[in-house]
């Protein structure tokens, strides 16, 4: 596949990701990401970016990072001076408390972030655009004041019953065993008006929350595992089983769940473990029946090189609909549903949709696989601030690249964004 126009996948430094005009009928979306991080700003932006929109998203800087929370009255004051010509997507943890790491041990009485959030409770009717937004339940044992963050949640959900938001979504962080979180959204799941949603998740709901304002058109889903035994066993990190998990993120991403083996518009290949030569064959064949995503959940945080290589001899990754394998099984389902949810509506730009896959697999595969590892080898995690751990960091993955999908992408730039070694950012430039 030769393109015949540049595409750019880069660090959004700017105020508005725009990757080329605005076809007719494009919608654009204002979010409001729940940190700096390239898993929750860059990617859902460049997920509403496929149907050729502009999405308004803030600065890097920002937004709140591991140490540093968003400074919410500029937050505000910028979300005030977009164009009102779409829905708002927003992660409110981000304007009530500074950011997912600062809702865990911020000193706020819940009438201050609630007060924080006031402009969003009459954004609708303010501007006539919907709201899609989601609160976290922190993780312990970092919580300090869940009682706080309860109550705020609360009101959300009355606010939604209001008609403030379009949806709302009560998503739990990082649920390991003796977390409060799974029984605390139970009890809110009780209650809860048709447009509110509770589930474990968090760094992959803005991505879902975009696909599901951008295509609201009916979609229906059916997964398969590697293992379908081990799939029926709760997982970690969110206390439920990674089937449960898998049907909780299709709903949440606007899909209908079908059952295995009845026809369906996309097909979830779900690698959480065995053969990965046997799942790449079998992904083969699952793509020249329909559409196909595949999400790699064997191991957290960590794609399994051999199931990508054998997908890449196979020329199948670049006929994906979307790929993930970057984090938790819920980061990895709900990521691949909401790329593959808007790459499946009407209007999805097939040039953008391979660099979007491009950057997936530079990122979930490539570094999350290989290059951290070499990272880390290299340079211990205390010294990444140091000068001349860039020029490291794309010393190593020099080799890497090319990358050739429908296209062939080189490597920009790189950086280390919160300091650290568990993500980074970077420039994918397409060949001529």
């Amino acid at each position: 596949m030769k393109f015949s126009r540049p595409v750019l996948l880069s660090t959004l430094s700017s105020l508005t990701l725009a990757l080329g005009g605005v076809p007719g009928g494009a919608q654009a979306q204002t979010l409001l990401p729940l940190d700096s991080r390239p898993a929750t700003r860059v990617l859902p932006a460049l997920i509403a970016d496929l149907r050729g929109g502009a999405a308004h998203v803030p600065p890097a800087s920002m937004l709140g990072n591991a140490r540093v929370g968003a400074d919410p009255a500029a937050l505000t004051a910028w979300l005030e001076a977009q164009p009102k010509d779409g829905p708002l997507i927003a992660a409110l943890d981000a304007l009530a408390y500074g950011g997912l790491v600062q809702s865990r041990t911020s000193p706020l009485s819940a009438a201050q972030a609630l007060a924080r959030l006031e402009p969003l409770r009459t954004w609708t009717a303010r501007t006539g655009q919907p709201v899609y937004a989601f609160i976290t339940l922190p993780r312990e044992p970092d919580a300090t004041n869940r009682e706080r963050n309860l109550a705020v949640t609360r009101t959300l959900i009355d606010w939604a019953r209001a008609g403030s938001f379009a949806q709302l979504h009560v998503s739990w962080d990082d649920a390991l065993p003796g977390s409060p979180a799974p029984a605390e959204g139970a009890a809110l799941a009780k209650d809860a008006p048709a447009n509110v949603l509770v589930y474990p998740g968090a760094d992959e709901v803005l991505s879902m929350l975009t696909a599901r304002a951008l295509a609201p058109q009916p979609a229906t889903v059916t997964f398969e595992y590697s293992d379908p035994a081990a799939a029926r066993q709760v997982i970690r990190y969110e206390g439920i089983p990674l089937t449960q998990s898998a049907v909780n993120h299709a709903q949440a991403s606007g899909f209908t769940v079908q059952e295995a083996g009845r026809p369906a518009d996309l097909t979830v290949f779900v690698f959480n473990g065995g053969d990965p030569r046997r799942a790449a064959v079998r992904v083969s064949q699952l793509l020249a029946a329909g559409p196909v995503a595949v999400a790699d959940v064997e191991k957290v945080n960590l794609g399994n090189p051999r199931l990508w290589r054998d997908l890449q001899t196979l020329r199948r990754t670049a006929n994906l609909k979307a790929l993930a394998a970057w984090g938790t099984p819920g980061n990895n389902l709900g990521t691949a549903l909401a790329h593959a949810r808007v790459a499946l509506s009407p209007g999805a730009d097939p040039v953008r949709q391979d660099a979007l896959l491009a950057r997936e697999y530079a990122n979930d595969v490539i570094y999350s696989a290989d290059l951290r590892a070499a990272l880390r080898k290299a340079v211990p995690e205390a010294q990444l601030t140091a000068p001349g751990t860039q020029d490291t960091l794309l010393n190593l993955a020099r080799d890497a690249f090319p990358l050739r999908l429908g296209g062939t992408y080189t490597l920009q730039d790189a950086t280390l964004p919160w300091g650290r070694s568990f993500e980074w950012d970077f420039t994918l430039t397409p060949q001529p």
